[in-house]
């Protein structure tokens, strides 16, 4: 699948260059890396072109990958935007020097400062919580309220999640160390490995269906994951959802995790201006109420209403540090899954 995906890449990357011209000419394009891999997202992009003139190429692949391509095109690259599901991925490709600062008013006044690099780097698009998802049959909500609960004792046996290869858990523990400091996040790290139910495998979905089965009481996975499930035409999923009630953790201190999908300019962006127009789109109420609408995603724009099943959850209390130190603690998150043993 990846070889695919990197044949599919390259293709693109093959296009994009035909189509580019002198790197440093602006032209009526603008050019997406991005690991976004949503049907919405190029109906979006269509909308953009329909309405600006600009058309949209994109090239998708891991942010890893997309990230690795930036450094050996250097000056060289056809990217204008990239795009990553994760702030701690935009936090790397901008501590490489991968990305270039704007300045635009819209954006600064649109997106708010939690959701943004505070140096105009990237800008968080839509939003969603990291949440532990309980068995209505079998969890206790008195028992864990929050991230350092799943830690408990009482719970061993009973925690399913991802590994510590997958970079919602890497943020989420990097925004345990800013909140507590290496040592304790490692405490909380080695006692969640001591309560799994299984070794780490599968996606959000799969921890869900788990649930389901009994073979685990929680999970820990993204809200957009739940939305999904409960509006899935596949009945398996559907009932799994169906058969879990959720937690917004850490709501007496600190507040839920939350993580963006976010974008930034290139730093050799050919085609800066274009750029620049359309991340000020996707931030816009039209973009923001397409994206939140279709992946139960939280729109970083406060002025758009999110999806009615999010409001069905309530209203939460969100951890307010910038999303930017979970790019720095990334480095100490993935030294502490190596050091307890989390697979």
């Amino acid at each position: 699948m990846k070889k695919s995906l990197l044949f599919t890449s390259l293709l693109g990357l093959g296009l994009f260059i035909g189509s580019c011209g002198t790197p440093k000419e602006e032209s009526q394009e603008v050019n997406v890396y991005t690991h976004r891999h949503y049907d919405v997202d190029q109906e979006i992009f269509d909308k953009f072109t329909e309405q600006t003139g600009i058309k949209v190429n994109v090239v998708n692949a891991s942010a890893d990958e997309l990230i690795e391509r930036l450094v050996s095109e250097g000056e060289q690259s056809p990217a204008d935007v990239l795009i990553t599901v994760d702030a701690g991925r935009l936090n790397r490709a901008q501590s490489m020097d991968l990305l270039q600062p704007i300045q635009s008013e819209f954006l600064n006044n649109t997106i708010p400062s939690e959701f943004r690099d505070p140096e105009g780097h990237w800008f968080g698009v839509t939003y969603r919580a990291r949440i532990i998802a309980y068995s209505k049959e079998r969890g206790d909500v008195n028992l864990v309220k929050s991230y350092e609960d799943l830690a408990k004792p009482e719970l061993a046996g009973k925690v399913l999640i991802r590994s510590s290869d997958n970079v919602y858990n890497q943020s989420l523990l990097a925004s345990i160390v800013a909140a507590n400091g290496e040592e304790k996040a490692e405490e909380w790290a080695k006692g969640v490995v001591a309560n799994f139910a299984r070794e780490p495998k599968g996606n959000d979905r799969d921890q869900v269906k788990a649930i389901a089965s009994g073979e685990g009481d929680y999970a820990v996975v993204n809200t957009y994951y739940i939305g999904l499930m409960l509006t899935s035409e596949n009945e398996e999923e559907k009932k799994a959802a169906e058969a879990i009630g959720i937690i917004f953790p850490n709501q007496e201190d600190r507040g839920t995790h939350v993580n963006v999908s976010g974008v930034g300019v290139t730093k050799n962006a050919p085609n800066k201006d274009n750029a620049v127009k359309l991340i000020e789109f996707l931030a816009g109420e039209e973009a923001q109420n397409t994206l939140a609408g279709f992946n139960f995603e939280y729109p970083t724009n406060p002025n758009v209403k999110r999806d009615a099943l999010l409001d069905t959850w309530g209203d939460f209390k969100r951890d307010p540090i910038n999303l930017a130190s979970l790019g720095i603690n990334n480095e100490a998150a993935i030294k502490i899954f190596d050091k307890v043993g989390w697979k």
